[in-house]
């Protein structure tokens, strides 16, 4: 246990915060919302009490550890989902682990579909290796997602991703998520182990990035470079990543999750990171004179149901930031419902125990089992007004700027990804970094070299440093050109939506617009100023159409909060005019005078 915990030296503290306020609420259309301060009450509920209000029955381990493995015990296996029984039948982990998936890529598609054991493994299993069957719409094709740490990756990287999906032609394509990562297509299974093999050589992984385990550690984009930043969070985001995937050999003390985990950590006052949506959030802040974060726990998306992050009273040093990862997800894996699916986030847990109680197993799987209480000096100033990252800024760097480019909707294909990685080398360090909005930034460019860089046909014609205002905001989800689950086509219909948009009316600020194909929210709609969750709809003849519920009011920042329903069904055919009518009475927009067409 001990071994976990590494020495950090403490961040020069160049910006110190005013007080901060304990966890408090606000009422948006009369529901409590919490608000994002990780500091917790002055007076908390004493651990043992609020543990002992919980019957012990409820606090024994659902998991046991069998063969280097951990598996749901046999008295808990009722009334588990199809989900939780495939990984008993078969532990996915071996896939990787124990070369299983040496001997799954050299069967054909009729022949795994023909046996159940197989077809689980393919659409279920091979997630745990962060391969994605496209059966729907693309069969036999996958979807494989990177691991990428706080966002940072190379020249040589982005060049040999590239060269993977060039040799699927029009199957083949990337994409910027928005948890900092790439995401690759058209991969079929024959192929993989040689990917697996090549990924290792570049020093990437797609280890452990689907299904019940732990998601990418976001960090800001701008760790190490920011003139501005509070911390530098790249060495916790790589610590984490180290050993959430074992070094990238494997790590299934915490691969049986109840349901997919979320982490980030905190590093400027802008919150690029967006803690309030994550499983675990690290938020800076002193303590007696150390250096370390306040806690916030349980902030998730679902279909049914989204929850912004709480405080969890807690104060960990930097020392301690894996260790105290750890002591979560174990007490989430051994603890957390293994049931209705919509019911497995580890927000659930938290509700059915409560916060302190939750705390307390929190602390009894830490190394010393204990946990200081949350701190009232954190570093986040809560008046701060959020950056744009877009175009040239000087780094802390001397000499030295960052640029941010826009991808429309975070697509790539192979030729840009290629061109990306030759801009990095030619006028840059080889280094790229990419943003929770879908976007890449080229950082550490020498300043005699910006001019040309901006006169690079790239910038020019596909990903530009100064997009339009309601471009800079716009995120979306795969949608139902490859995902299955998707109602509608996202990407495209987003920025056809938006080109017209623009026509219709002029803004003067940018205009958050996100937009995801089905409930599950993978576009995170509800943080967007204006968010579009595909659903069916009705036409003005009755017809079924391809539609969108609307959101309004969604807020990031350390006032964040979710947006709400502002019109469900809208048919997609009526949303230019709606966003412009949006854009006019909420967001200061002005009507564009429409010129007559000359005859």
């Amino acid at each position: 246990m001990s071994s976990l915990s590494v020495r950090f030296l403490s961040p020069p503290l160049a910006h110190p915060s005013s007080s901060s306020s304990p966890a408090s609420s606000s009422y948006s259309n009369g529901r409590p919302r919490t608000r994002l301060f990780a500091a917790g009450p002055t007076v908390a509920q004493p651990a043992e009490a609020a543990a002992a209000a919980v019957d012990p029955e409820r606090l024994e381990p659902r998991v046991e550890e069998r063969d280097g493995f951990w598996v749901l015990k046999e008295k808990f296996r009722q009334g588990i989902n199809p989900q939780e029984k495939v990984k008993i039948e078969s532990e996915p982990m071996k896939l990787f682990m124990e070369n299983g998936i040496e001997e799954l890529a050299k069967l054909s598609m009729e022949e795994i579909d023909g046996d159940k054991s197989s077809k689980d493994a393919i659409d279920v299993r091979l997630k745990w290796l962060g391969l994605f069957h496209r059966r729907k719409h693309q069969y036999g094709r996958f979807m494989m997602r990177l691991k990428l740490p706080n966002g940072v990756t190379t020249s040589a990287q982005t060049r040999y991703l590239a060269s993977v999906i060039k040799k699927y032609g029009k199957d083949g394509c990337a994409d910027v998520t928005t948890r900092q990562n790439w995401q690759i297509r058209g991969v079929v299974l024959p192929d993989v182990p040689e990917i697996l093999q090549g990924l290792a050589e570049v020093g990437l992984t797609s280890l452990q990035s689907g299904m019940d385990n732990v998601r990418n550690p976001v960090g800001n984009p701008l760790a190490g470079i920011d003139p501005e930043e509070i911390v530098d969070t790249r060495p916790y985001n790589n610590l984490l990543s180290q050993f959430i995937t074992g070094n990238s050999l494997g790590n299934p003390a915490v691969s049986n999750l109840p349901r997919k985990w979320n982490v980030c950590v905190v590093g400027s006052h802008d919150l690029y990171e967006h803690p309030h949506i994550n499983d675990l959030a690290y938020m800076p802040a002193t303590k007696d004179g150390r250096f370390g974060f306040n806690l916030l726990v349980g902030g998730f998306f679902s279909a049914k149901r989204c929850a912004e992050a709480v405080p969890l009273d807690a104060w960990v040093s930097a020392d301690d930031v894996v260790p105290l990862c750890k002591a979560v997800l174990e007490a989430f894996r051994d603890l957390g419902f293994r049931g209705n699916r919509q019911k497995t986030r580890m927000m659930w847990l938290i509700d059915e125990l409560g916060i302190e109680a939750f705390r307390s197993e929190v602390e009894k799987r830490m190394p010393q089992q204990q946990l200081e209480r949350a701190s009232s000096e954190e570093l986040v100033q809560k008046q701060w007004e959020r950056r744009d990252y877009f175009g040239v800024h000087p780094q802390k760097q001397e000499g030295l700027s960052f640029i941010g480019l826009h991808i429309p909707v975070g697509r790539l294909q192979a030729d840009d990804m290629e061109e990306l990685a030759r801009l990095a080398d030619t006028y840059g360090s080889g280094e790229l970094r990419l943003t929770v909005e879908q976007n890449v930034i080229i950082p550490n460019i020498e300043n005699s070299k910006i001019e040309a860089l901006l006169k690079e046909p790239l910038l020019k014609d596909r990903f530009s440093p100064e997009p339009p205002l309601l471009m800079k905001g716009l995120v979306a989800c795969t949608g139902s050109q490859f995902c299955g689950q998707a109602i509608i086509e996202t990407k495209a219909r987003a920025l056809k939506v938006t080109e017209e948009v623009q026509r219709l009316v002029s803004v003067t600020r940018p205009v958050r617009m996100h937009w995801t194909g089905c409930p599950n929210t993978c576009g995170q709609v509800q943080v967007a100023d204006i968010g579009f969750m595909g659903c069916m709809a009705r036409d003005e003849n009755g017809k079924v159409c391809e539609g969108a519920d609307v959101y309004l009011g969604g807020k990031i920042g350390s006032d964040s909060h979710l947006g709400e329903i502002y019109k469900k069904s809208v048919p997609c055919k009526d949303l230019v005019p709606l966003v412009a009518d949006i854009l006019v009475k909420h967001f200061g927009a002005v009507p564009r005078e429409r010129e007559e067409a000359e005859e």
